[in-house]
């Protein structure tokens, strides 16, 4: 199986690449300079180039395209970045998925879990409605684009990835070790949550089920509060958690990133991945922080 990928450079792009190769198959990564080798495919979403004729060539295509979110405060430009990056490089895999004489079989397609606004209390499933905010027109704009390809399309509404090598977990894991940090805010906000290692098994597992489509939420089966994910980290790396970031820091500090991702609350539903007959490796917080720190 030839498997095209966008942002395969990334955290979950990296991991994949590594299945793939792994289960025999041939990842080709799509970069944004003149290919250096055989596996590469030059583009340039910003001024809509590619080759549409690697389209006949592949089997799936995987979006993983679009600017990174952890790069806070967001000021007005880099807020535009976080969209155009994202609609833009979309709306270009789609149109060269629909020229295609011969298309790829199956397109999955990046979304977050911005898309449901802040959920509070309220368990997450895919039918949940489009919440409001940056994030949730975002997800939902990226949504729409990616809906327009002509192929078995799935979307990926993805979580908090705990892995040794994400951002946002080295920059948790520094706060536990040096200032044992015990939340951000009240800590009872829900942070949907998945291992690295199984985002990308449920990848390979829905390019492979073919009745797989639509929305699908990558987040692990046991919910966890962020005040429930310090303390699982705090364990394994032998810190105590003692100290409560407040929100009115956290707002002075990380902008409206604070209120959009770090203090809002999604507590969502793995069931429909589940029902597909996928299986993690590690369902509870207590695995993945293992998986993370050790």
């Amino acid at each position: 199986m030839k498997v095209l990928i966008s942002g395969a450079s990334g955290l979950i792009g990296t991991e994949l690449t590594k299945q793939l190769l792994a289960l025999g198959h041939e990842p080709l990564s799509l970069v944004r300079r003149e290919k250096r080798a055989h596996n590469e495919i030059s583009w340039n979403p910003a001024t809509g180039e590619l080759d549409a004729s690697v389209m006949e060539e592949v089997d799936a295509v995987v979006n993983l395209a679009g600017a990174t979110t952890s790069k806070i405060p967001w000021s007005k430009k880099y807020a535009q970045t976080l969209v155009d990056s994202r609609i833009n490089s979309t709306r270009l895999l789609v149109d060269a998925i629909n020229q295609a004489k011969n298309p790829p079989k199956v397109f999955l397609s990046g979304s977050a879990e911005g898309f449901y606004g802040n959920g509070g209390e309220t368990l997450l499933t895919e039918d949940s409605p489009m919440g409001t905010g940056l994030m949730a027109e975002l997800s939902n704009d990226w949504e729409q684009e990616a809906k327009k390809a002509k192929v078995r399309t799935v979307l990926l509404r993805t979580t908090l990835t705990m892995s040794k090598r994400a951002i946002a977990l080295k920059l948790i894991k520094l706060m536990i070790n040096v200032l044992f940090v015990k939340s951000l805010g009240n800590g009872k906000q829900w942070w949907a949550w998945i291992t690295a290692e199984d985002h990308a098994r449920a990848m390979i597992h829905l390019i492979n089920t073919e009745s797989a489509q639509g929305p699908y939420n990558f987040a692990a089966p046991e919910p966890a509060t962020c005040e429930q994910i310090f303390a699982a980290l705090g364990k394994e790396l032998r810190r105590p958690n003692l100290i409560r970031i407040p929100a009115w820091a956290m707002r002075l500090t990380a902008g409206d990133a604070a209120d959009q991702i770090l203090l809002t609350s999604h507590k969502m539903s793995a069931e429909k991945l589940l029902a597909s007959g996928f299986e993690f490796n590690h369902p509870t917080i207590a695995q993945a922080a293992k998986y993370t720190v050790g």
